[in-house]
């Protein structure tokens, strides 16, 4: 898994696919997530894009394109049961899949070591 210093996710599967959600440490210090909007599957976003608003006990966020692409699937359940992200955020309560061109981009990003350390 990759790590952004927003607190994302990104997980490489097969044939560019990524699928992305946000770390345990971003939804401890979001607290009782509320309410969950995703982006439509098909959208093209790039990086930085905001894709999803979330929204919970203690703020409102929203959460960024890691890198370009588009957006090939949604996790309804999270919509239908926002607490989830809670419960199960680096598993169950991915927030969508995104296509990209190149995994390099995700390069870039900080693997689990450099992330731990980014968070203390």
């Amino acid at each position: 898994m990759k790590y952004t210093e927003e607190h994302e996710w990104l997980r490489p599967e097969e044939d560019n696919i990524v699928t992305v959600g946000i770390t345990a440490h971003a939804a401890e210090q979001l607290g009782d997530v509320v309410f969950v909007e995703l982006p439509d599957v098909g959208k093209t976003v790039s990086k930085d894009d905001e894709v999803v608003v979330i929204e919970s006990v203690k703020a409102a966020s929203d959460i960024l394109a890691p890198v370009d692409g588009e957006i090939v699937e949604v996790n309804e359940a999270i919509v239908e049961e926002p607490g989830k992200v809670n419960d199960d955020p680096e598993g169950d309560a991915w927030f969508f899949k995104i296509q990209v061109e190149d995994l390099s981009a995700l390069d870039e990003l900080m693997d689990d070591a450099a992330y731990k350390d980014f968070i203390g």
